[in-house]
């Protein structure tokens, strides 16, 4: 079971997932279409989720000046790595801001 294991996880790491990371733009292009036409939510939560495709654009970017200029991957050069990992942190912020405030503009009924 063990030896199968390493094996599965050895072939799911030799697997280029280039293509895969470049086509779940679509779906979560669907996602963020049908989470505009929901009017109960703000624009925090909203802002926050597209936030997140910026996250992505920066990543992308990022990626190649660490390729091009220092020759190694983005997951080596650490302060680059910050860099574009913070964008995530501000789109994870605008979202749970849009979560409180969500939750606390409903009405409590104690009844």
């Amino acid at each position: 079971m063990n030896d199968f294991f390493l094996k599965f996880i050895e072939k799911l790491g030799s697997i280029d997932n280039t293509i895969l990371f470049a086509v779940s733009i679509v779906p979560y292009s669907i996602f963020l279409f049908f989470l505009y036409k929901i009017k109960s939510l703000n624009n925090f939560i909203k802002t926050g989720f597209s936030l997140t495709v910026l996250f992505v654009f920066i990543t992308i970017l990022v990626s190649i000046f660490t390729l091009n200029y220092y020759d190694k991957t983005l997951v080596e050069v650490d302060f680059l790595h910050g860099f574009a990992e913070s964008f995530l942190t501000l789109s994870d912020f605008v979202i749970l801001f849009g979560f409180i405030r969500l939750l606390n503009s409903e009405e409590v009924n104690n009844s």
